[in-house]
């Protein structure tokens, strides 16, 4: 556990003053304030002896504690209050540098001997150092969502809001190159389309009250990666939907450990998805877990790296592990539960393990520069190539899909004119309990 750590209190106790002296408006008295006192002494004592001489006495100015943003005061640190719209790096608002905890559960029965083992509490404090960063990425991310919830209303169109929440994102975690950023573009993914879509420049998808529309984002301090989704409706007819989709993602956080099969885990969150049913326009379905979409491990700058979370029975026996950092997301559908590749192409992403590929074409070489530059193995989409005034791309850019350098990810869609929804949330594995980092008021 990151200990709570507060600013040190001024060790008053080594500062003896020769007499006593009363500190007035919460200020102790210093050294200069004595001297000032045995001053205005000598002057008055002067002035007793004298009585014709002028008494001049100038007012002693009085020292002001250094105060503002994070001063340190009895009670510890005070941070910055967050502008609206969010303006304020997350860092500035903790100057003590220590930010806030997921939500921390105990492993089952089988591991809560972890807990109280000291081995395993001594491997988690040399964590700390590490995990404080994701925890400063998962603050970023709670603030910006809720940020994005006030303005994400029928009407707005949907380039605006994934700019708006872009742009959050850079001013809160400082955008600094690779060392702190976006993780992959914004998923802001409507109905039927169930992930990896955002609007190309250009785009005028405006979102409309009977919308149901996926928020998908990720940030990120030095390659470690907060992958946190939730579900706009505003229609309340999409409420068991959304219901169904957290409870279930909730499922898997529970089921997640150590040692757990991640095939167990699918089923324990189908089982709980497809409880739930919906009515839409007269006629009832039952929520179904989407097939082939699933939870992912994360590794530094990679955002899925290697071990899948199944959302349905059957899958892979493979185990979680300690220290592994997981995405577990749920996605809940009325139409068929599989999805296909449909739609323009948004996503991008350099392959994590492409070695040296010889390229004949400059235009290619010079973007696979700027992708290397600006995104390194993290996704990335066109709006963000654009945002960098690359020109006349997409020849170059299909050149490098070609070569195997880059992989595009087009649009995952279900059965037009059904729904589809997700909640998802970034967990850790500590070596004593595990943490859902992303855990906000919100979901």
């Amino acid at each position: 556990m990151i200990p709570n750590l507060t600013l040190p209190l001024l060790n008053l106790s080594q500062q003896q003053p020769k007499k006593p002296v009363t500190p007035t408006n919460g200020q102790v008295a210093d050294d200069d304030d004595e001297a000032g006192s045995s001053a205005d002494e000598a002057e008055d004592d002067s002035a007793a002896a004298n009585p014709d001489a002028k008494k001049k006495k100038k007012k002693k100015k009085k020292k002001k504690k250094k105060g503002g943003a994070g001063a340190a005061t009895g009670d510890g640190a005070k941070p910055t209050k967050q502008s609206t719209p969010p303006t304020v790096p997350v860092k500035d608002l903790f100057p003590d540098n220590i930010f806030p905890e997921g939500e921390r559960q105990s492993y089952k029965d089988d591991q809560r001997w972890r807990e109280t083992n000291e081995e395993k509490c001594q491997l988690e404090r040399l964590e700390n150092d590490m995990i404080n960063e994701v925890c400063q990425a998962a603050e970023v991310h709670r603030q910006v969502r809720s940020y994005i919830q006030t303005i994400a209303k029928p009407g707005i169109p949907m380039i605006e809001i994934c700019e708006k929440l872009e742009d959050s994102v850079r001013k809160l975690i400082a955008e600094k190159g690779l060392e702190a950023g976006i993780a992959f573009p914004t998923g802001c993914s409507l109905n039927y389309v169930a992930a990896h879509w955002t609007p190309n420049s250009g785009d005028k998808t405006i979102l409309q009250y009977d919308d149901v529309m996926k928020l998908d984002f990720g940030t990120h301090i030095k390659g470690r990666i907060i992958d946190s989704a939730f579900t706009v409706a505003f229609n309340p007819r999409y409420d068991p939907l959304l219901a169904a989709v957290k409870e279930a993602t909730n499922t898997g956080i529970k089921e997640a450990g150590i040692d757990v099969r991640v095939c167990d885990v699918g089923e324990a969150i189908q089982e709980v998805m497809e409880s739930y049913e919906v009515e839409l326009d007269g006629k009832t379905y039952q929520v179904k877990s989407i097939h082939n979409l699933n939870g992912h491990s994360i590794g530094p700058y990679q955002i899925h790296a290697g071990k899948s979370v199944p959302i349905v029975k059957g899958g892979a026996a493979t185990k979680m592990e300690e220290g592994d950092f997981f995405a577990i997301e749920t996605f809940g559908s009325t139409g068929k539960g599989y999805v296909r590749e449909d739609l323009e192409i948004s996503h991008y992403m350099k392959n994590f393990d492409v070695g040296h590929v010889p390229l004949r074409l400059p235009r290619a070489k010079a973007l696979l520069n700027t992708i290397d530059k600006n995104f390194g193995t993290l996704a990335f989409c066109r709006r963000y190539l654009d945002r960098l005034g690359e020109e006349k791309y997409l020849m170059a850019l299909k050149n490098l899909c070609d070569a195997g350098i880059v992989d595009p990810y087009p649009p995952l869609c279900d059965t037009k004119g059904c729904y589809t929804a997700q909640y998802e949330h970034t967990i850790y594995l500590h070596p004593t309990r595990k943490e859902v980092l992303s855990r906000g008021d919100d979901y």
